[in-house]
């Protein structure tokens, strides 16, 4: 009993499911790629790429997936509304979130 079945067996609509599959899990693996060699080693959970690379090889779709969702740390953004180290505290130069959002006032 020969249970195996051959890829010309299966209906027209099934070949084509497996194939836009298979072009989605390459396509998501080579994005996890291109996304792991732009971020830089210190935004990376491990702290290195090499197991993240391994993590997206050899377990295809859930490694991709993975990295996208937990494998990098947040980007530290810069708040404008605080103060710079070398002002002073009281000096006046900390800035509104009203003139960060739509620029300073007329007459300053």
């Amino acid at each position: 009993m020969n249970t195996a079945t051959q890829l010309s067996d299966l209906p027209a609509w099934a070949v084509v499911v497996l194939g836009l599959l298979a072009l989605t899990e390459l396509a998501l693996d080579i994005y996890a790629l291109v996304r792991l060699a732009r971020t830089p080693d210190e935004r990376l959970v491990f702290g290195k790429k090499w197991p993240w690379v391994l993590l997206i090889l050899l377990v295809n779709l859930i490694g991709a997936i993975l990295f996208l969702v937990v494998g990098r740390k947040p980007e530290v953004v810069a708040d404008p509304l605080r103060e710079t180290p070398d002002s002073p505290v009281g000096s006046g130069s900390v800035k509104h979130a009203a003139d960060v959002l739509y620029g300073p006032r007329d007459g300053e």
